[in-house]
Protein backbone atom coordinates (compact mmCIF):
# COMPACT_ATOMS: atom_id res chain seq x y z
CA UNK A 1 0.00 0.00 0.00
CA UNK A 2 1.22 3.47 -0.81
CA UNK A 3 0.30 6.28 1.58
CA UNK A 4 2.55 9.01 0.13
CA UNK A 5 2.05 10.88 3.40
CA UNK A 6 5.70 11.91 3.60
CA UNK A 7 6.12 13.33 0.10
CA UNK A 8 5.89 16.92 1.35
CA UNK A 9 8.40 16.28 4.11
CA UNK A 10 10.78 14.49 1.73
CA UNK A 11 10.48 17.25 -0.88
CA UNK A 12 11.04 20.04 1.64
CA UNK A 13 14.01 18.24 3.19
CA UNK A 14 15.62 17.44 -0.17
CA UNK A 15 15.24 20.99 -1.46
CA UNK A 16 15.60 23.17 1.67
CA UNK A 17 17.56 20.96 4.08
CA UNK A 18 17.11 18.79 7.15
CA UNK A 19 15.76 21.38 9.57
CA UNK A 20 13.06 22.61 7.21
CA UNK A 21 12.19 18.99 6.48
CA UNK A 22 11.97 18.18 10.19
CA UNK A 23 9.80 21.24 10.78
CA UNK A 24 7.51 20.32 7.89
CA UNK A 25 7.20 16.72 9.09
CA UNK A 26 6.54 17.68 12.69
CA UNK A 27 4.01 20.38 11.87
CA UNK A 28 2.19 18.05 9.50
CA UNK A 29 1.44 15.67 12.35
CA UNK A 30 0.56 18.43 14.81
CA UNK A 31 -1.92 19.96 12.34
CA UNK A 32 -3.28 16.52 11.48
CA UNK A 33 -3.68 15.87 15.21
CA UNK A 34 -5.61 19.09 15.67
CA UNK A 35 -7.93 18.12 12.81
CA UNK A 36 -8.38 14.39 13.39
CA UNK A 37 -7.42 13.79 16.99
CA UNK A 38 -4.32 14.09 19.18
CA UNK A 39 -3.32 10.41 19.04
CA UNK A 40 -1.63 11.03 15.68
CA UNK A 41 0.70 13.70 17.10
CA UNK A 42 3.33 11.29 18.53
CA UNK A 43 3.96 10.05 14.98
CA UNK A 44 5.54 13.47 14.37
CA UNK A 45 8.74 11.83 15.59
CA UNK A 46 8.70 9.61 12.49
CA UNK A 47 8.24 12.54 10.12
CA UNK A 48 10.86 14.63 11.91
CA UNK A 49 13.33 11.76 11.46
CA UNK A 50 12.36 11.46 7.77
CA UNK A 51 13.04 15.17 7.29
CA UNK A 52 16.40 15.04 9.01
CA UNK A 53 17.58 11.89 7.20
CA UNK A 54 16.52 13.07 3.73
CA UNK A 55 17.84 16.57 4.34
CA UNK A 56 21.31 15.39 5.31
CA UNK A 57 21.48 12.90 2.45
CA UNK A 58 20.42 15.59 -0.03
CA UNK A 59 23.07 17.94 1.34
CA UNK A 60 25.78 15.36 0.67
CA UNK A 61 24.52 14.02 -2.65
CA UNK A 62 22.26 15.17 -5.43
CA UNK A 63 18.82 13.58 -4.92
CA UNK A 64 19.00 11.48 -8.10
CA UNK A 65 17.11 8.27 -8.83
CA UNK A 66 19.78 5.96 -7.32
CA UNK A 67 20.11 8.17 -4.23
CA UNK A 68 16.34 8.33 -3.83
CA UNK A 69 16.10 4.52 -4.04
CA UNK A 70 18.69 4.09 -1.31
CA UNK A 71 17.09 6.79 0.79
CA UNK A 72 13.70 5.14 0.39
CA UNK A 73 15.12 1.81 1.59
CA UNK A 74 16.73 3.48 4.59
CA UNK A 75 13.47 5.25 5.47
CA UNK A 76 11.57 1.97 5.04
CA UNK A 77 13.49 0.62 8.03
CA UNK A 78 13.90 3.75 10.15
CA UNK A 79 10.26 4.89 9.97
CA UNK A 80 8.84 1.60 11.32
CA UNK A 81 11.56 1.40 13.97
CA UNK A 82 10.31 4.72 15.34
CA UNK A 83 6.62 4.34 14.48
CA UNK A 84 6.00 0.80 15.71
CA UNK A 85 6.62 1.52 19.41
CA UNK A 86 4.32 4.52 19.09
CA UNK A 87 1.63 2.42 17.38
CA UNK A 88 1.91 -0.26 20.05
CA UNK A 89 1.87 2.17 22.97
CA UNK A 90 -0.82 4.56 21.69
CA UNK A 91 -3.04 2.14 19.75
CA UNK A 92 -2.10 -1.32 21.02
CA UNK A 93 -0.65 -2.08 17.57
CA UNK A 94 -3.87 -1.54 15.60
CA UNK A 95 -3.93 1.80 13.79
CA UNK A 96 -6.91 1.45 11.46
CA UNK A 97 -5.14 0.80 8.17
CA UNK A 98 -4.64 -2.29 6.01
CA UNK A 99 -1.64 -3.38 8.12
CA UNK A 100 -4.11 -4.38 10.84
CA UNK A 101 -5.12 -7.48 8.88
CA UNK A 102 -1.54 -8.76 8.90
CA UNK A 103 -1.04 -7.61 12.50
CA UNK A 104 -4.06 -9.63 13.64
CA UNK A 105 -2.93 -12.69 11.69
CA UNK A 106 0.58 -12.48 13.15
CA UNK A 107 -0.68 -12.03 16.73
CA UNK A 108 -3.05 -14.97 16.33
CA UNK A 109 -0.20 -17.08 14.98
CA UNK A 110 1.77 -16.45 18.16
CA UNK A 111 3.96 -13.44 17.32
CA UNK A 112 4.66 -10.84 19.97
CA UNK A 113 2.78 -7.54 19.60
CA UNK A 114 5.86 -5.54 18.54
CA UNK A 115 6.85 -8.08 15.88
CA UNK A 116 3.27 -8.30 14.61
CA UNK A 117 3.08 -4.51 14.36
CA UNK A 118 6.59 -4.09 12.90
CA UNK A 119 6.65 -6.62 10.05
CA UNK A 120 3.64 -5.26 8.11
CA UNK A 121 4.97 -1.73 8.52
CA UNK A 122 8.33 -2.71 7.02
CA UNK A 123 6.59 -4.29 4.03
CA UNK A 124 4.31 -1.33 3.37
CA UNK A 125 7.08 1.21 3.98
CA UNK A 126 9.39 -0.45 1.45
CA UNK A 127 6.87 0.41 -1.24
CA UNK A 128 5.68 3.73 0.21
CA UNK A 129 9.02 5.34 1.05
CA UNK A 130 10.71 4.25 -2.18
CA UNK A 131 7.82 5.53 -4.30
CA UNK A 132 7.75 8.78 -2.29
CA UNK A 133 11.50 9.36 -2.64
CA UNK A 134 11.54 8.51 -6.35
CA UNK A 135 8.58 10.85 -6.96
CA UNK A 136 10.44 13.65 -5.19
CA UNK A 137 13.62 12.98 -7.18
CA UNK A 138 11.61 13.37 -10.40
CA UNK A 139 9.98 16.56 -9.10
CA UNK A 140 13.34 18.04 -8.18
CA UNK A 141 14.79 17.11 -11.57
CA UNK A 142 12.02 19.18 -13.16
CA UNK A 143 12.56 22.26 -11.02
CA UNK A 144 14.37 25.10 -12.78
CA UNK A 145 18.11 24.83 -12.10
CA UNK A 146 18.31 28.43 -10.97
CA UNK A 147 15.81 27.62 -8.22
CA UNK A 148 17.59 24.53 -6.88
CA UNK A 149 21.07 26.05 -7.25
CA UNK A 150 20.15 29.04 -5.11
CA UNK A 151 18.60 26.85 -2.46
CA UNK A 152 21.53 24.45 -2.29
CA UNK A 153 23.99 27.34 -1.93
CA UNK A 154 22.04 28.72 1.03
CA UNK A 155 21.52 25.33 2.74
Amino acid sequence: MVFLDTVGTIFTAAVFGPWYGALTGGLTNVLQGIISGPKIIPFALVNIAVGIIVGFIARKKEFTLPVSLGTGLLLAVVAPLIGTPIAVYVFGGITGDFNDVFYTWLVQSGQKIFTAAFLPRIASNIVDKIVSCVAVSFLIKRLPEVFTKGIKENA
